[in-house]
């Protein structure tokens, strides 16, 4: 019914006021000291030198997305789990069938060669 989400739009406005109300009070009331050396780039101590967009290695890229992609699919099994009385004998054939898609899914990057960080 349309009434039971009235506590949670109460709660988000709420949250947004105080968001909003922090933000701003913060903004007047704070210290406003600029100077050259806080407007400066600082990195872990280390100077900024050269370019930035120098070029690095695709695995970084891949290596991230497979991580991603793999953990999703560990979120689906999380619900899974929880519910495994519920689910019965149908429910663990098909999270035995999704797993065994995983599996292949992660045999098939390890073949390919996706995890390797030699160059070649």
């Amino acid at each position: 019914m349309p009434q039971d989400y009235i506590p949670i739009l109460i709660q988000s406005f709420v949250v947004l006021g105080f968001v909003i109300t922090t933000m701003v009070v913060t903004h007047f009331l704070g210290p406003k000291r600029f100077s050259k050396a806080k407007l400066e780039n600082f990195e872990c101590g280390i100077e900024g030198l050269g370019n930035a967009r120098s070029p690095f290695s695709v695995k970084y890229f891949l290596i991230a997305i497979l991580f991603v992609l793999f953990d999703v699919e560990v979120i689906f099994m999380y619900p899974w789990a929880v519910n495994f009385k519920y689910f019965g004998k149908e429910g663990f054939i098909e999270m035995f069938v999704f797993m065994m898609l995983v599996l292949a899914g992660f045999i098939y990057i390890i073949l390919k060669g996706a995890l390797k960080w030699d160059k070649r």
